[in-house]
């Protein structure tokens, strides 16, 4: 009898040390998605009648930021509207849209439909290639689409 009673102890002590360390394991991290508007509302950037908008959302203490903006600020014409949004010049779009991330390029058609976008840094060739892509479906080389929104 006394030897059961110190088997079901060590049993017991067994099944309390292990869920003590099981309680001290880390999670498991998870893992991060950002948000990237699948709509914007044209009227809330310059030109909304402009078939195409280029809209960047970048903050001032961002190194990457200003290199995607130059080159988006490059595509400007009268087809592309190209908008620098930062976000302490701009903070009411960054939390309307829900923007989390920078820099986030969004390219959006007349309706405001995001049809591309690239978060983080972004080729001048990568970018330049998905605005040409989205104007006129079939005009880039296979592989020069740029990202999928």
């Amino acid at each position: 009898m006394d030897r059961l009673i110190i088997s079901v102890l060590l049993v017991a002590i067994a099944v309390l040390i292990a869920l003590v360390l099981q309680r001290r394991r880390p999670a498991a991290p998870s893992g991060s998605t950002w948000n990237v508007p699948a709509q914007l509302d044209r009227r809330d950037f310059h030109r909304p009648a402009a078939p195409w908008l280029v809209a960047v959302f970048t903050s001032a203490t961002c190194e990457v930021c200003g290199d995607v903006a130059m080159k988006a600020t490059a595509l400007t014409s009268t087809e592309v509207e190209v908008q620098e949004l930062e976000v302490s010049a701009e903070p009411e779009i960054h939390r309307r849209y829900g923007i989390d991330a920078v820099p986030l390029v969004l390219i959006a058609d007349a309706e405001g439909v995001v049809v591309r976008h690239f978060l983080g840094p972004v080729t001048a060739t990568d970018l330049w290639a998905a605005v040409a892509e989205a104007r006129e479906p079939g005009s880039t080389p296979e592989g020069c689409h740029g990202h999928d929104a």
